[in-house]
């Protein structure tokens, strides 16, 4: 589970195909000694799983294994070396919830419609596969890109 809070944007440095899955690594500001394999970070969104870990120059990078169903349903097919992501660690019991709950798991994409910028904010129209919206509750929240949205 995950807030929609984005704690870290990290950069991809690299990209492998392997098989049906693909391996990405991906450059972030964590301190290495803190991402335990086996973790859970949202990358722009998805929950991907960390599978390797460790220091490239001078920076903390972390490796994840894209499947076809998230390569699929979400923009991870999009990234390119360079791509900066959205990154938030998964909650552990007793975290604050400072935004909202979010799952990790992308059910399809939505299109923007129309930005609009007026009084210091910024309305962004989206319109969501016919499928999946009967699943949006009318005051909840969807997260983009990862960052939870009201």
């Amino acid at each position: 589970m995950f807030t929609g809070l984005v704690s870290d944007v990290g950069e991809v440095a690299q990209i492998e195909p392997k098989g049906a899955l693909t391996r990405v690594r991906i450059l972030c500001s964590y301190p290495v000694e803190t991402i335990a394999l086996g973790s859970s970070i949202a990358c722009n969104g998805p929950c991907l799983t960390v599978v390797e870990a460790g220091i490239s120059g001078d920076r903390s990078f972390f490796e994840v294994d894209v499947g076809a169903e998230t390569l699929a349903l979400t923009t991870a097919n999009t990234w390119r070396q360079g791509t900066k992501l959205n990154l938030e660690r998964s909650l552990k019991v007793g975290d604050e919830l400072g935004g909202h709950i979010v799952t990790g798991h992308i059910d399809g994409l939505a299109k923007i419609i129309n930005i609009e910028d007026f009084d210091g904010m910024r309305k962004i129209v989206i319109r969501v596969p016919n499928e999946l919206a009967r699943f949006i509750a009318a005051k909840g929240s969807i997260a983009f890109n990862g960052t939870s949205l009201p």
